[in-house]
């Protein structure tokens, strides 16, 4: 359900997520410290110290400590910190109780991530005198009802809604109009930009854009011409440009799969590997169209004879990809087969979650990314070089030229 489009919208963001509903888990289990007011994080394994940082207090950041960095290093600039396993299974029960409440106090939001949200305020714009009195209400409320704090954003477009809820923190409320970006949004750094993440942001800044306010008022098409369409999306919401609006959720899938009867029956592996490779792509396509990740895939065999069989399996990382989806199909496929001919062949996925719900990454998924984008820095610093070297170059030549004539030098074939 889209909500008209000159309507006031609220993002509704938990402060420090993780982090707070770990600490109400510990008083509630009898803990007399609240991780909140001590340098505490959400991360690995408090024995080995592995891991990396899932969460911070507001005491850890005042070292230095960053979400993401490894927990080793975190210990190292705080030896006293204290540290807590994550709990993916608590965190989704109290995501599940915050929406709810804030459903009852109006229906019209779309959450896009665990502990975020946004509102309409136009079905509950008669019982408020003003936007910010009904955001104060929200804060004030999830407060009394659950103890953990939230920060809400106003605004008259969906991302400066976002980018006001993530102003300073916890517990308040804070406008950013259109009107207003000028004075709250244009001064700050680029890199507090919604949806410009670091490589973006050490881009922009070659370029010399330093503030949101500088790529405001930088030409939109040399923008584009260094960071294509993402660049393009980024000059427009530093210049509050934003149509989109607040999509009340749809009831949420419980699987998706496919499933096909051979014309012909399947005698070898080879045979079925192919069709269980179509239904991958198929299975895969529709999980991205919905922005789902899937945490269970099965594989059903129906025989000639039409007996059934299926076989199913959890795995550590959810996932949308093809390839991983074909790979754990064959495998249930290869436990399944008995050699008989096969009549239809399925693939369902199952415990469906939205692809920005938080995952636990398995250690080699991390290492296998962090490679990736050592190498990619490796590779954008190579060619940097390499431009240097030839711009050095072109210039030494053009100087033997103007010194010595025009074919006094030439470059090697």
């Amino acid at each position: 359900m889209i909500i008209n489009d000159n309507s006031i919208i609220f993002h509704i963001d938990v402060n420090s997520a993780y982090l707070s509903w770990s600490a109400l888990r510990e008083l509630q289990n009898g803990s007399k410290l609240d991780l909140r007011t001590i340098p505490s994080i959400v991360g690995g394994d408090q024995e080995t110290r592995h891991g990396i940082v899932v969460a911070k207090s507001i005491p850890a950041k005042a070292f230095g400590i960053q979400t993401a960095e490894t927990v080793a290093s975190a210990f190292q600039k705080c030896p006293t910190l204290v540290m807590v396993p994550p709990d993916h299974t608590y965190y989704r029960e109290m995501s599940q109780k915050l929406m709810h409440h804030l459903r009852s106090i109006c229906d019209e939001i779309e959450q896009v991530s665990i502990d975020e949200c946004y509102m309409s305020f136009e079905p509950i714009r008669s019982q408020f005198p003003t936007p910010e009195a009904a955001a104060a209400y929200i804060k004030d409320s999830v407060y009394d009802t659950f103890g953990f704090t939230v920060n809400v954003g106003i605004s008259d477009r969906k991302v400066l809604a976002k980018m006001a809820s993530d102003f300073k923190k916890p517990n308040l409320v804070h406008t950013l109009y259109v009107s207003e970006i000028q004075k709250k949004l244009w001064p700050l750094p680029i890199g507090s930009l919604h949806m410009c993440g670091k490589s973006s942001a050490k881009l922009l800044q070659k370029m010399g854009i330093r503030t949101i306010g500088d790529l405001a008022h930088t030409d939109k098409a040399v923008v584009e011409s260094w960071l294509k369409s993402h660049g393009g999306m980024l000059w427009n919401y530093a210049n509050g440009i934003d149509e989109g609006q607040v999509v009340k959720e749809r009831p949420k899938a419980k699987g998706v799969g496919n499933s096909t009867t051979l014309a012909n029956n399947a005698e070898t592996e080879e045979e079925a590997y192919a069709v269980l490779k179509e239904l991958a792509t198929s299975v895969s396509v529709r999980l991205k169209k919905h922005h789902f990740l899937a945490a269970q895939i099965s594989t059903e065999i129906k025989y000639a004879s039409f007996r059934s069989v299926s076989h199913q399996t959890t795995i550590l990382t959810p996932t949308a990809e093809e390839a991983e989806i074909y790979q754990c199909a064959c495998q249930l496929f290869d436990e399944l087969w008995d050699g008989e001919p096969i009549r239809l062949l399925g693939i369902r996925t199952t415990k469906l979650q939205d692809e920005e719900e938080p995952t636990q990454i398995s250690l080699f998924d991390l290492a296998r990314y962090q490679e990736q984008e050592k190498k990619e820095e490796l590779r954008r610093e190579k060619e940097a070089q390499k431009q240097k070297k030839l711009a050095s170059l072109d210039d030494a030549i053009a100087k033997i030229k103007k010194r010595y004539g025009a074919d006094a030098i030439h470059k090697g074939v």
